[in-house]
């Protein structure tokens, strides 16, 4: 009876017929480990309907799906024949909010400059810090949402966004209300970062920013999450050698964690800062990074569930040491992706960052998806909503044009033309008409 009455009720979307369903989960998991990556759930032959309320009402083999709804309560049926249907992809770390690009920079970085040097001369965050600063709101939200909507067509549906490139209240409020105002008004989910301690502002030490942060900065995120002008979901904290230490880094952690954000932060990227460890004694949800991560620190984070996001595009781009992937996975931590999109790796595509992942850290495919969807879900506290194909999930979809999802990763830098819709809460916002005479040789 209930499918009957199902099947009477208006829907918004129906995908039928599609040649893989890719669910990556099957049974409510919040995150897949090692061994749940290598049964990714993937249905063939099968159909996936969204109701009005954005989300997923049903999953299953195109003709049992025939047969609970009539067709005529769909507003949009989408033939995928012959094409493969993912979760939108999450991107679980980006610095997208910003002026004064650093394409300037990128010579001095293949001349054999490291990150600090570039950031001890004035360059580096400090140099996007002083066009942040300079730039409009409006200027500001320009760019940021082109940025999204570059990410949203690369196949992401739901982005980390921080702020940092202000590092004094003012800039980092404009930062912040940008980000808020992208939140109400774009179809793409974002999940916003409080970073104000992304760089030790100049005439400052370490200490004085630590208590400025503490004192002004989050009393006022506070009250303006209160009064719901702006709804901030993380904090974070560039735990680094020369930038701020594993002490100034709990205490402003301790007090992000004291109004209510989740704790997800830079460690252990540069050198080894114990970050892990303390990640885990906190509670953190997420650490990005690691690629100076102590063994002790893998297995802290293990434990304490605490995510792994790994940066691909950092460590190819900086030619740092590979983060320890395989490591992690075979230790039992939740591992997932981010792009890092910043001026310093500017890289808006997650099905490029899940390549880099498979031919650089040595993940599997299904290891690269499983972490750039509902473990990148987790890394934001999301995975009860996003991340998977479930009933009850937002339908945030990915249609591409291949009879093999791993096309997806496998086409590097094949996105633009393998994707072919980008669905948010079963409301199409990206339809590339050009996949519809490409296939994927």
């Amino acid at each position: 009876m209930r499918a009957v009455m199902a099947g009477r009720e208006r829907q918004r979307l129906l995908l039928e017929n599609a040649q893989q369903l890719v669910l990556v989960c099957g049974r409510g998991e919040r995150y897949l480990r090692r061994d749940g990556a290598a049964g990714l759930a993937v249905l063939r032959s099968a159909s996936l309907v969204v109701g009005l309320d954005g989300c997923i009402k049903a999953v299953g083999q195109a003709d049992v799906i025939r047969n609970q709804f009539s067709e005529a309560t769909f507003e949009r049926i989408i033939d995928c024949s012959g094409k493969c249907v993912l979760p939108g992809l999450v991107d679980a770390h980006t610095h997208p909010v910003w002026a004064g690009d650093r394409v300037h920079e990128f010579a001095m970085k293949l001349a054999g400059a490291s990150y600090m040097e570039i950031h001890q001369a004035g360059g580096g965050i400090h140099f996007t810090v002083e066009h942040t600063r300079k730039a409009t709101e409006e200027e500001l939200f320009s760019t940021f949402k082109h940025r999204l909507e570059r990410m949203l067509r690369a196949g992401s549906t739901l982005v980390e966004c921080k702020s940092g490139y202000g590092l004094n209240l003012e800039t980092e409020l404009k930062m912040l209300r940008v980000i808020e105002r992208a939140k109400r008004s774009m179809d793409i989910g974002i999940s916003s970062t409080y970073c104000g301690a992304h760089s030790v502002p100049k005439g400052k030490t370490a200490t004085e920013a630590t208590e400025d942060i503490i004192s002004n900065h989050l009393p006022k995120l506070k009250e303006l999450n209160l009064s719901g002008e702006i709804h901030v979901n993380n904090i974070d904290v560039f735990c680094e050698k020369g930038v701020f230490d594993l002490e100034s880094t709990r205490r402003i952690l301790q007090a992000g964690k004291d109004i209510g954000l989740q704790i997800n932060f830079h460690g252990d990227e540069l050198h080894p800062m114990k970050s892990a460890e303390l990640g885990a004694e906190l509670g953190a949800r997420a650490i990005s990074h690691l690629e100076e991560v102590s063994d002790e620190g893998i297995t802290a984070m293990a434990r304490a569930k605490c995510a792994a996001v790994l940066l691909p595009t950092t460590a190819y781009m900086l030619r740092l040491k590979q983060p320890q992937a395989q490591k992690m996975l075979e230790e039992g931590v939740i591992v997932a992706l981010g792009s890092d999109f910043n001026p310093n790796a500017y890289c808006f595509s997650m099905p490029m960052v899940m390549h880099l992942a498979c031919v650089n850290m040595k993940m599997s495919m299904n290891e690269a998806l499983a972490a750039a969807t509902i473990n990148a879900a987790y890394a934001l506290g999301k995975s009860d909503t996003h991340g998977s194909l479930e009933i009850g999930k937002q339908g945030d979809l990915v249609i591409i044009n291949s009879s093999r999802w791993e096309h997806l990763i496998y086409q590097f830098g094949g996105h633009e033309t393998l994707i072919n819709y980008v669905i948010v809460k079963g409301k199409v916002v990206y339809q590339n008409e050009t996949c519809e005479t490409l296939s994927s040789y």
